[in-house]
C-alpha cells in the first residue's frame, strides 16, 4: 500500500487526485495539505472530496501530518511547492511535482533536492503528452528547416502561467532538433482542461500535432502512476517518460 499526501486537496487537480485515489486499492490517502487560510484546514479530507469521512483532516504542513505518508504530490504554486519540497527532504518523503510556472532557481533546488529524496518531476502527467514531447522532436528533426514551427496552447480561465508548462517542453522539443525556440501561443478561456498543438509549415503542405486533455483526469491518473514509482525508487530525479516506460515492462 502506498501512503500519499495530496498537497492542494481542495484546489481542482488536488481533488480529482483525492478522488482517483481513493478508488485504488494500492492506495492509502495519508494526509492533504492547504494553505493556512483555506476553509478546508480542520475539515475531514473524505468530506472535502465527497467520498464521505475517512478520519483525516487537512493540514497546513507536513509536521503536522507526522510520518504518515510516503509520497506527496504536488500541483500548486511555486512557492507552496518549494516549502513543501524542503520539508519533504527533512523527513525523507518522496514527491511528485507537477507544479508549472518555477524558476530557474527553483527548478535548481528540486534537482539538488533530488540528491536526497527521489522525485518525478514533470510538467504534464499524462501519457499523451509525454509521447507528443517525443514525437515532436523527431518530426522537428526529420523535417529540418525547411518548415516553420508555431505552438498554440488553450487552457481554462483561472490558470495563471503563460505559456504552460507543456508548451515550454514542446519548445524546448524543437528547440533540440533545429536548434531554435518556436513562438508560442496562448489562449485562456472558459474550462479548457488543456490543448497543444504544434504545427509545422512548409511550402504547400503542413503538419499537426495536437493532445487534448478531455478533462483532469489525465493528469491525475499521471501523478498517481509517479507516486506508485516512486515507492521503490532510490533518490534521484526522474522524468513522467521513466514512469511510462517502467509500466511498460
Amino acid at each position: 500500500m502506498v501512503r500519499i499526501i495530496v498537497s492542494g486537496i481542495a484546489g481542482r487537480m488536488g481533488r480529482r487526485i483525492g478522488v482517483l485515489a481513493s478508488e485504488d486499492k494500492g492506495l492509502e490517502i495519508a494526509g492533504g495539505l492547504e494553505f493556512k487560510d483555506s476553509p478546508a484546514i480542520g475539515k475531514d479530507i473524505g468530506e472535502i472530496l465527497g467520498i464521505g469521512s475517512i478520519g483525516k483532516k487537512a493540514q497546513t504542513d507536513l509536521s503536522r501530518i507526522g510520518n504518515a505518508g510516503d509520497i506527496l504530490i504536488e500541483f500548486t504554486t511555486p512557492e507552496a511547492t518549494m516549502t513543501h519540497l524542503q520539508d519533504a527532504v527533512k523527513k525523507n518523503i518522496a514527491v511528485v511535482i507537477g507544479t508549472t510556472a518555477l524558476s530557474p532557481g527553483q527548478i535548481e533546488e528540486i534537482h539538488k533536492a533530488s540528491k536526497a529524496i527521489p522525485i518525478v518531476f514533470s510538467p504534464n502527467m499524462s501519457v499523451g503528452a509525454n509521447l507528443m514531447f517525443k514525437i515532436t522532436e523527431q518530426v522537428a528533426r526529420l523535417l529540418g528547416r525547411d518548415y516553420e514551427v508555431e505552438i498554440v496552447e488553450a487552457h481554462h480561465d483561472k490558470k495563471k502561467d503563460a505559456p504552460s508548462g507543456t508548451a515550454k517542453r514542446l519548445a524546448e522539443s524543437v528547440f533540440n532538433a533545429k536548434g531554435k525556440m518556436p513562438p508560442v501561443h496562448s489562449i485562456r478561456l472558459g474550462d479548457i482542461a488543456g490543448d497543444h498543438t504544434v504545427i509545422f509549415a512548409g511550402n504547400g503542405e503542413r503538419i499537426e500535432l495536437t493532445h487534448r486533455a478531455h478533462s483532469r483526469d489525465a493528469f491525475a491518473r499521471g501523478a498517481l502512476d509517479a507516486a506508485k514509482f516512486l515507492a521503490t525508487r532510490k533518490s534521484g530525479l526522474y522524468r513522467m517518460q521513466d514512469v511510462i516506460q517502467s509500466n511498460q515492462k
